[in-house]
């Protein structure tokens, strides 16, 4: 779908077909880039066997709540996906930054809430397809999944706010630097809170005082552990309010942040 479709249809329009435009976008642009779609979904899989293979002593440690790592293991591929996230949503807006597609967009009546919710669209949409190769190739592998049926929309749900909440850095990034290479410059800071964070190792076995107070202090640990718990525990409460509440957290300070940064950027 051409930049010159959606304004021609976005002006004057009703939010709810604003946004329709710009998911459209947003969706389309993600098909039509597979390239930027195989390494989010084969990386994490491919880290994860990795892992698996390595740790798979972790199990005999006391204490250890599985006796199958890939079980415990496979909650950090959703996160993994989620960082891969902000790097898309950053990139694609500041792609059409760096082609004047935007400052055509400020030409017309588009609203920014639109415009940020169409480039979380395609997003949301790459998390759910990320979630189920991840969840469908972790079954098969021999990860056990206590929550069940049920457990899997629980699990779509906190992917998509987790996706939502990543996706919102990324905007914040592209819409203040306007650069496609500065958004690519948080991926290694974003795998430094994967790699502090309880993805190895429950926190209450980290042995290292100081590993185990930056895993407690960083929010990616509870993010990872309410995953998990859908595929150790089943329903643990703490687990998912903790991660739905600190996913949620993320989200909607992010989206503010990238809507008063946008707003900021569509006045100049």
């Amino acid at each position: 779908m051409s930049g010159a479709v959606v304004t021609a249809g976005a002006g004057g329009s009703p939010l709810p077909i604003q946004i329709a435009a710009m998911a459209g976008r947003s969706v389309i642009r993600l098909i039509r880039q597979p390239a930027a779609i195989i390494p989010s979904v084969i990386f994490p899989l491919f880290l994860l066997a990795v892992n698996a293979g390595g740790l798979n002593a972790a199990t005999d440690l006391p204490g250890f709540p599985t006796d199958s790592y890939i079980t415990f293991a496979i909650a950090f591929t959703f996160i993994q996906s989620a960082i891969f996230s902000t790097m898309n949503a950053g990139q694609n807006l500041a792609q059409d930054i760096e082609n004047g597609f935007f400052s055509r967009l400020v030409l017309t009546p588009m609203r920014p809430s639109a415009l940020m919710a169409g480039q979380l669209a395609g997003l949301v949409l790459l998390g759910q397809f990320q979630a189920l190769v991840y969840f469908a190739v972790g079954v098969a592998a021999g990860a056990e999944f206590a929550a069940g049926v049920g457990g899997y929309f629980v699990l779509a749900a906190l992917v998509s706010i987790i996706s939502i909440g990543f996706g919102g850095i990324g905007l914040i990034m592209a819409i203040r630097t306007g650069s496609g290479e500065a958004v690519q410059g948080m991926f290694p800071l974003m795998f430094v809170l994967l790699f502090f964070s309880s993805m190895t190792l429950p926190r209450n076995l980290i042995e290292q005082d100081w590993y185990r107070f930056l895993a407690t202090i960083n929010p990616v640990s509870y993010l990872i552990e309410a995953i998990r718990s859908l595929f150790i525990t089943g329903w643990d409460g703490e687990a998912l309010a903790l991660g739905f509440g600190i996913a949620t957290l993320i989200a909607v300070l992010s989206i503010a942040f990238a809507a008063r940064s946008l707003k900021g950027r569509m006045l100049k």
